[in-house]
């Protein structure tokens, strides 16, 4: 037998052949290619929740718009609740059971609303009667506008049309006007889900105001213990911004119909009460409340204002929505609101468009809600410092 050094000898030659050609791992490849895959992976997942929030929120304004009508009830009974929650509670200190004092409450409501309805109707009734009486005046001022327009049409006309080319006869198409039987058989289905909604708000308004205390402490408990001390704080900062809006808008509108009427007055406008009223409250409608408080006065006023009096009536109204929205506002609702005017911008545009005329009104008082919620979120408090002022 060999010797055992000899045989030793033999085992390492034999290892060391066998490893030719085979290269040793390097760790910071290794390394290199698992942070890539990791990499790549954190990607994927953030790409996978970017889509599913992008999906969301189309999906959550798809509801928004399909439940306009449910929405809009719930919030308008939800600000005339705010609203009547200071008479709810002079009933409870005399001692009057809650359910009777919101029942009373609602009731008076619905009484107000009614008389209003009713005057505001016989005032537009009246005014319509008398409006044929200006007729001769409304014609003329048309036949002026039309003349000037004409002139230009044809000056227009002259000058690039080709003298040459001979005029072709415009084929006419006459329609026959829709009956009152299709026109009210087209809006029947709108305004009946109106007058359904309608009909559901003093209901909501109700319930509301009966369980406040129920509603308002189950809400607080669906949040964990640690969380819901905030969700306290929250619920009862967006209660006082709500009254605190709810209160402003209606001592500015009532300052503005007041002036408006007596301006009126002055002016020797029919119906001064009725319009002022209409104008004044009316102006509270952000941006596009201006025009829209401008066209009762001067309709009103064809055949007796001047241009003295329509300027009269320009600077009145323009004046008022300038101070109010500029001055007046900010100091009385704006120290609970704090939002931008950019933001409020944005959310008067959003909210117009997904639910018209109503979203005007109610845009700000939800701009202002999700900032407070922003605010008592720290996940959130970046985009609460945004539509902050």
């Amino acid at each position: 037998m060999p010797p055992t050094g000899s045989r030793s000898r033999d085992w390492n030659v034999v290892s060391q052949i066998s490893n030719v050609g085979v290269a040793e791992p390097d760790p910071s490849a290794a390394a290199a290619k698992i942070e890539e895959e990791e990499e790549v992976l954190h990607a994927s997942i953030k790409a996978g929740s970017v889509a599913q929030i992008v999906v969301a929120a189309i999906a959550v304004l798809g509801l928004i718009y399909l439940l306009k009508v449910v929405l809009v009830t719930t919030l308008t009974a939800m600000l005339l609740a705010f609203a009547l929650e200071p008479l709810v509670k002079l009933f409870c200190r005399i001692r009057v059971p809650r359910a009777v004092g919101a029942l009373l409450a609602v009731l008076l409501m619905v009484a107000l609303a009614a008389s209003s309805i009713h005057f505001f109707y016989s005032r537009a009734v009246d005014f319509a009667t008398e409006l044929p009486q200006y007729s001769s005046q409304i014609r003329s001022l048309i036949a002026g506008f039309r003349a000037e327009t004409s002139k230009i049409e044809d000056s227009t006309r002259s000058i690039i049309a080709s003298p040459k080319l001979e005029k072709k006869p415009v084929p006419v198409e006459i329609q026959q006007s829709p009956g009152l039987s299709r026109i009210i058989s087209a809006g029947s289905g709108t305004v009946g889900d109106v007058l359904l909604a309608v009909s559901f708000v003093p209901f909501l308004v109700f319930f509301m105001l009966t369980w406040k205390d129920h509603v308002h402490a189950n809400t607080v408990r669906l949040f964990p213990k640690e969380h819901r001390l905030v969700a306290h704080r929250t619920v009862s900062r967006i209660s006082e911004m709500i009254r605190s809006f709810i209160t402003g808008n209606v001592v500015i509108g009532v300052a503005n119909a007041v002036i408006s009427s007596v301006v009126f007055w002055r002016l020797g406008i029919p119906y001064f009460y009725f319009l002022g009223a209409i104008s004044g409250f009316v102006s509270l409608i952000p941006y596009l409340g201006v025009f829209l408080a401008l066209l009762p006065p001067l309709a009103a006023g064809i055949g007796i204002l001047d241009k003295a009096g329509v300027l009269a009536v320009f600077v009145t109204v323009v004046g008022l929505h300038i101070v109010t929205t500029n001055v007046i506002f900010p100091k009385i609702v704006g120290k609970r609101l704090q939002l931008n005017p950019l933001a409020v911008t944005l959310a008067l545009l959003f909210w117009a468009w997904i639910w018209g005329a109503m979203g005007l009104i109610l845009a700000v008082p939800l701009v202002a809600m999700t900032k407070i919620i922003c605010d008592y979120t720290d996940s959130l408090r970046g985009f609460g410092s945004w539509l902050g002022d």
